[in-house]
């Protein structure tokens, strides 16, 4: 029945992409027959055939197909989604051209070749005119028609239709959490109808987040022959891993969707989980950073770009800083200090000087209390055995200039040379000194991850509030959510925020 259902559920949805994709050529049709001055009128096989519609839809239904947008995707992102629907779109484009190429564009499209169309000062045929119409249109309108069957679909499931009911195998930690996170996640149509035991037998009449126990493994067959679910969650901990090759042999005798959650605590796991095979063997990536390929690119794009507008906009203001500076207290304008980037790569990060100067560092003991400008605006500067601390406000070491320039986050301005330099970004966790990062790895579970991605002026912690002496743990989660849900998008959102909420905050200091 199961199967009837989901054959249904496919015809439907490939009926839905067929008429968005007729849509979708006859709307390029008619940008090319509008930059003509024709109209769209004509029988109904000349438009087939000049809208491409006839070689359009089952081109882009088979490469969906081969993308993999037919198979139930209940668990799985909507943004995935739209995204392999962009790749199928423009794969269409692709597999459109080499076909007209072959057996000739105008006996199929009625296209002459003549570059008679001005296009924003190009010359073009009417053919490419189409094709680059078809390139806008098609992804676009497969994408709102996609995310329109989603979220109606998905608002049908949270009201008790399309369901799915699966069993859990694991009655502990892993499979409440488990049961737990299909509940909060309704829209999925989800819903846990029985628990089996990972122990071999389980006691009668016990119940695990408020479904029956039905037994243990010894009765799996059993169980699953007398109430087969529509598809099964193996949810074993690692003590019972053991039993794990023998629960999949018996489940191979029905005809099951098996799910495998592994039991990874979540504290080891911040970055999203990536499952690859190399020659048939399977690769779990627990972490792995996401500015990999072409993200890491684009986001470099983005700093340059971004840091060279900001030289060209702040940089009278930078001079202005640099000669107040200079004149307002003895020692150099620019401070230096090291810091930890991506990978744990150390570099010196820029900043102008906001703290009374004492040339020597290296031994603050010998020094006057606390009068150097021996720490960056985050940190100050403590000996190793020390608890970490920030600067607090009204600290004595900043000088009444420092003061100003750090509740306006002007003194951060030269770490634009830094983004350009590559050593960071515009976004990202803010660097911490090498001595700390030692510190906070111990006592602070996933503290590194943050170098999974370069440091940045600004970031969601400095966004939020999280500046100066704030919390540690919540700067951190702050951080972590950065970093597990990279996006440029994330980015740009991060730099429009820091626009009203970056420059001037109350734990600026």
């Amino acid at each position: 029945m199961l199967k009837k259902r989901h054959q249904a559920f496919v015809a439907l949805l490939c009926l839905a992409d067929a008429i968005f994709i007729a849509l979708a050529c006859l709307a390029a049709l008619l940008v090319r027959r509008d930059a003509l001055g024709e109209s769209l009128a004509g029988s109904f096989m000349v438009m087939m055939r000049e809208s491409l519609v006839i070689f359009a839809i089952p081109t882009t239904i088979y490469l969906m197909w081969g993308f993999k947008l037919y198979r139930p995707r209940r668990d799985r992102s909507m943004l995935a989604e739209l995204v392999q629907v962009i790749k199928a779109s423009l794969a269409t484009i692709i597999a459109l051209v080499c076909v007209l190429f072959l057996v000739g564009a105008n006996p199929v499209a009625g296209w002459t070749g003549n570059a008679n169309i001005n296009l924003w000062g190009m010359r073009l045929d009417e053919g490419r005119l189409q094709l680059l119409a078809l390139v806008a249109i098609l992804p676009v309108t497969l994408c709102f028609e996609r995310f329109v069957f989603r979220i109606v679909l998905r608002a049908l499931r949270r009201r008790g239709h399309n369901l799915r009911h699966v069993a859990i195998v694991g009655t502990g930690r892993l499979g409440q959490i488990c049961c737990r996170t299909l509940e909060r996640n309704s829209w999925t149509g989800i819903q846990v109808a029985y628990f089996i035991s990972h122990h071999e037998h389980a006691r009668l009449n016990t119940t695990c987040c408020d479904r029956p126990v039905l037994g243990g493994l010894a009765e799996l067959n059993e169980i699953l022959e007398r109430k087969r679910p529509d598809a099964i969650y193996l949810a074993i901990p690692n003590a019972r891993s053991n039993v794990m090759p023998n629960v999949l042999r018996n489940l191979e005798r029905h005809p099951l969707d098996v799910r495998i959650v592994p039991d990874v605590h979540p504290r080891h796991t911040p970055l999203s989980m990536v499952v690859g095979e190399l020659d048939g063997m399977p690769i779990l990536s627990v972490r792995e950073s996401p500015l990999q390929g072409i993200g890491g690119f684009a986001k470099r794009i983005l700093d340059l770009a971004g840091a060279c507008v900001a030289l060209l906009l702040f940089g009278p203001i930078m001079l202005v800083v640099a000669l107040a500076v200079r004149m307002s207290s003895d020692g150099p304008v620019i401070f230096r200090q090291k810091r930890v980037s991506l990978g744990g790569e150390f570099f010196d990060i820029y900043k102008f000087r906001t703290m009374l100067y004492v040339e020597d560092e290296m031994h603050p003991a010998q020094s006057r209390p606390h009068t150097a400008n021996s720490t960056a605006n985050s940190t100050a500067n403590s000996p190793a055995n020390s608890p970490a601390s920030w600067t607090a406000r009204n600290d004595p070491r900043v000088t009444p200039l420092g003061r100003f320039l750090r509740s306006t986050s002007l003194d951060e301005l030269p770490q634009l040379f830094n983004v350009l330099k590559g050593e960071m970004s515009l976004v990202g966790p803010r660097p911490e000194r090498p001595e700390l990062i030692e510190r906070f790895r111990e006592d602070w579970r996933g503290y590194v991850l943050r170098q999974h991605v370069k440091a940045g002026i600004t970031g969601w912690a400095q966004v939020n509030g999280l500046r100066g002496d704030t919390s540690l743990r919540k700067r951190l989660q702050l951080d972590l959510f950065y970093v597990r849900h990279w996006s440029l998008g994330f980015d740009l959102k991060i730099l429009w925020l820091t626009l009203f909420r970056g420059f001037s905050h109350k734990n600026a200091h």
